[in-house]
């Protein structure tokens, strides 16, 4: 990860990775997430964000118990769906045929503070999408 980065987006994948144990790639979300925070020491700039779709697709109830270390692991902030948000994601969904949830991703992405980093394993759709919003946006593959 570049040193320059802003923002960092988990995708549903990194959630799901991060927020469960069983998932084959919760190892390497969590060495991800655990590198990122230690980075966030020198540099407390760096904000980590997950959209709202992104944590009910992954099924990261916040509330729960077992999300506890998730949540203070990871640090990131929720990035709610606004009407313009969502004008934005359905226009890229259609523009990239794309899932709801991965279009909400690349308008975080697009919204937030540059340049950005999303964190995926879907990497053929997200370098589609970040190749297609406004920004400096780079995919990086667990």
């Amino acid at each position: 990860m570049a040193a320059s980065v802003e923002t960092v987006i988990l995708d549903a994948e990194a959630a799901d990775a991060l927020s469960s144990v069983h998932h084959p790639k919760h190892l390497v979300a969590l060495s991800f997430v655990e590198g990122l925070a230690q980075r966030r020491q020198r540099r407390p700039s760096i904000k980590v964000l997950v959209p709202v779709a992104v944590r009910v697709e992954a099924g990261w109830d916040r509330s729960s118990p077992a999300a506890a270390i998730v949540n203070r692991v990871s640090g990131a902030r929720d990035v709610s769906l606004t009407g313009a948000a969502a004008d934005r994601a359905a226009e890229l969904r259609m523009a990239l045929d794309v899932s709801v949830v991965d279009a909400t991703v690349a308008e975080a992405a697009e919204s937030a503070a540059q340049p950005v980093v999303i964190v995926t394993s879907d990497v053929r759709d997200m370098t589609a999408l970040a190749a297609h919003v406004k920004g400096d946006v780079r995919v990086v593959a667990i």
